[in-house]
């Protein structure tokens, strides 16, 4: 007869005893428990013996978080990123001194019990009874393992974890049962599996294979003898036996490890004395997780593709199913990025621009038709510390950019000519284009109210030798300023929008731009990668596709690897092939002979448009070649710095201009991702040249070009008369005068139109 307390009953040792006894024994297998149906990870303990029959008779094995691998379009690792680093292999991949290891030293009769050795049971309960608490346990592998399927699911939950870990007699209880189940189900070898690959090792390290690579760089198949009794020590308590913070410390606990393996017969005495002789021999690899690791200056494009993970619907339907995805890891994730150019766009701005710059630069590159970006860089790294930076200047806010994109200046220009030829006006277009005019008004925008010049505010050109008639071509090569207003005054402002919906450009917070003329000179701030994808509409002949980062992804999840949907680009047709192909006629021309010359490539076709802000605080060149598109610029991020007497890169700088700065950046950039590639031709349009015009200040009207006008005659235009004018192949331009002078820019926007960056507005060429 049991043993009677004083106030009547069992104790509590002699219940639990009972229980083992009868329900174990002779209970639970005989009730039916059901195998493993839905997950039960979240139950609360159970706080005393007679709860057995309602704790839930199924449990799950979470899916193990891993490591995700990110690679570029060639299979090179960019970066690894985790949130547990653990990388899951099958018990054969493990060594067998490995195996031999973790049983002698945490469940020698592992092969001998069943789910519970009662053995061990019984004799720790009795020690903790005297000691009136928990003082030592009696878990076997599989209640171990049962145990570390709780925290798993628990994550980074405290709450969640206290209850997984808590010493009380009901999570006891909890254990046995499932372990029972887990025994039925798996067997010993997978049980002895999957607790290698769940157990914590420190450092960092979740699972065998991590731990392997971790503290001695090899995979857990080649761990010696004393390598695998070390890190079979350390599961204990792996803070307690670091063998990096405490060498001592954890050769002791290595040397018990490998006394008990010759105990049980695992290994001989002389065996295990060799190896108690010998170093650790610690090889130890640095965690490297996270996009901040990223190789070939790829940590903001890594970063993008964990955005673009963590906001796209294709990867769950929630914010939150698409972060549990993410965070359980075991990805392999093939980007776009090319090796190749990513290189060359990091070895252009590392020549151009120092991180230690008062000013920075991104550029990104697209490949038209496809949308794939294959190279995203800046000068300023990922990091935390001094001329180190967080954010992405190449993207929008929400996928990790600046607040606001950065103002574009005339850059923009070539969307105002799309339009206007897809209005039915001609290549030739001319337009009086005065130095100095008002803001023309009353200007069509898309709803039945027209914009109001309510301040005749006006606005200038570069210099006050820049006045017209100009045609599109000259306009464009040379920025002219009030061609363009007058070209937005003359078409309307709801078809420039109506053309940058088609090439979703928005701004760099995602508002749409607003319908003012001063649009058209680049006043609000857009990201590079909109701007490199919107041209990339003109390379691929008024196509415009979305732009991508991701080819595959594969997961490998339950021993077995399945392919994951991924986001496609979206092309849709933005413009006619004759508007595509004036454009980039008219762009070639801004290379050849315009604002951009210092950028222009020498050995295939390309195009391209300079810009520069108000106040020299931006500057941009975006350009292309048929099968490539690119953007950089070049500014302050907090729109606080006037490029004017700057030195960047070393070189002293009076004057900043898109052609001048961005411009060989881009060059260099292209010409290392094109090295090699097919070099395909555009599809040129015939526009004739205009007539040089003779207004006393020579053919070039005062600024050093060649003199390639051809006759054209001239038409009317609103009902003025306007003869021919000024040469195509001018070399000076509003912003980006390459010869003659540099003057400074004069004109100003009307209030109110200017959002970007700091209310710092972009303006001229």
């Amino acid at each position: 007869m049991p043993k009677k307390r004083s106030g009547g009953g069992l104790s509590p040792t002699q219940q639990a005893a009972k229980f083992l006894g009868v329900s174990v024994l002779a209970g639970a297998v005989m009730a039916g428990i059901a195998l493993p149906a839905a997950g039960a990870l979240g139950l609360a303990a159970k706080g005393s013996v007679q709860g057995f029959d309602e704790i839930p008779d199924n449990l799950k094995s979470p899916a193990l978080s891993q490591r995700t691998t990110i690679l570029d379009s060639k299979g090179g690792q960019i970066a690894t990123v985790y949130s547990r680093d653990r990388t899951v292999v099958e018990l054969k991949d493990i060594s067998p001194y490995m195996q031999k290891a973790i049983v002698a030293i945490e469940d020698s009769r592992f092969y001998q019990h069943g789910a519970i050795d009662l053995k061990g049971v019984l004799r720790a309960l009795n020690q903790n009874a005297q000691n009136g608490g928990v003082a030592q346990g009696a878990s076997t592998l599989t209640q171990q393992l049962v145990k570390n399927y709780f925290v798993e699911e628990a994550g980074d939950d405290p709450t969640k974890v206290a209850q997984a870990t808590q010493q009380t007699l009901g999570r006891k209880v909890r254990e046995l049962k499932y372990a029972i189940q887990l025994e039925e189900k798996l067997g010993k070898k997978k049980i002895l599996e999957n607790y290698l690959n769940i157990t914590f090792f420190g450092e960092q390290a979740y699972g065998i294979e991590a731990a392997a690579q971790r503290y001695f760089s090899k995979p857990a198949k080649d761990l010696n003898l004393q390598e695998s009794a070390l890190l079979a020590g350390i599961v204990q308590s792996p803070s307690r036996y670091d063998p990096v913070n405490d060498e001592a410390e954890a050769t002791k606990r290595r040397n018990t490890v490998l006394q008990r393996m010759a105990e049980v017969h695992d290994i001989s005495q002389q065996e295990a004395d060799q190896a108690k002789e010998a170093k650790l021999g610690l090889k130890v690899s640095q965690p490297k997780n996270g996009c901040i690791t990223a190789v070939k200056g790829a940590s903001f494009f890594c970063k993008y593709v964990e955005n673009v993970f963590l906001t796209d619907p294709v990867f769950g339907k929630t914010k939150e199913a698409r972060a549990k995805l993410w965070n359980q890891g075991g990805l392999t994730i093939r980007t776009t990025l090319d090796p190749q150019a990513q290189k060359s766009v990091q070895s252009s701005i590392k020549s151009h621009v120092n991180k230690s710059d008062s000013v920075a630069t991104a550029a990104t590159l697209v490949e038209p038709g496809t949308g794939k970006i294959v190279g995203m860089g800046q000068s300023r790294p990922y990091g935390y510390g001094k001329n180190e930076t967080e954010y992405n200047y190449s993207v929008d806010r929400d996928m990790g950019g600046s607040n606001y994109g950065f103002p574009t200046g005339s850059t923009f220009k070539p969307f105002v000519a799309a339009a206007a030829l897809e209005e039915g006006r001609p290549a030739t277009q001319q337009y009086p284009s005065p130095y100095e005019m008002a803001y023309p008004s009353p200007v069509q925008t898309c709803s039945s109210k027209p914009w109001t010049n309510l301040t005749n505010e006006k606005l200038s050109n570069e210099s006050t030798e820049e006045k017209g008639p100009y045609a599109l071509k000259t306009a464009m090569a040379k920025s002219v300023n009030t061609y363009f207003v007058q070209m937005i005054s003359d078409i309307g402002i709801c078809p420039v929008v109506k053309m940058t919906d088609k090439l979703h450009v928005v701004q760099g917070n995602g508002d749409k731009l607003p319908e003012v003329p001063a649009i058209t000179l680049g006043s609000k701030g857009i990201s590079p990668l909109t701007m490199a994808s919107a041209y990339a509409t003109f390379a691929s002949r008024g196509t415009y596709c979305t732009p991508i980062a991701i080819e595959s992804i594969t997961q490998k999840a339950d021993g077995r690897e399945k392919s994951l949907e991924v986001p496609k680009s979206t092309c849709s047709r933005a413009m006619s092939e004759k508007t595509a192909d004036t454009v980039n006629t008219l762009l070639q021309g801004v290379i050849d002979s315009g604002t951009g010359q210092q950028a222009g490539l020498s050995d295939r076709d390309n195009a391209g448009k300079t810009g520069t802000t108000d106040e020299r605080k931006n500057a941009w060149f975006v350009g292309y070649t048929p099968n490539l598109s690119g953007a950089v610029w070049v500014g302050s991020p907090k729109q606080n710095v006037k490029m004017t007497g700057i030195r960047i890169g070393g070189v002293y700088h009076d004057l900043v201009y898109g052609g001048q700065v961005p411009g060989p950046i881009w060059k260099d950039a292209m010409t290392g991702a094109l090295s090699g590639k097919d070099s395909p031709s555009f599809n040129l349009i015939d526009i004739p040249d205009e007539k040089p015009k003779d207004d006393g200040h020579g053919p070039t009207d005062g600024h050093n070009g060649d003199n390639n006008g051809n006759a054209n005659g001239g038409n009317t235009t609103n009902g003025n008369t306007i003869s021919g004018n000024t040469i195509s192949g001018a070399n000076g331009a509003t912003g980006d005068t390459n010869g003659g002078g540099f003057p400074t820019p004069t004109f100003s926007i009307p209030s109110g139109f200017i959002q970007g960056q700091n209310g710092n507005g972009g303006r001229h060429g």
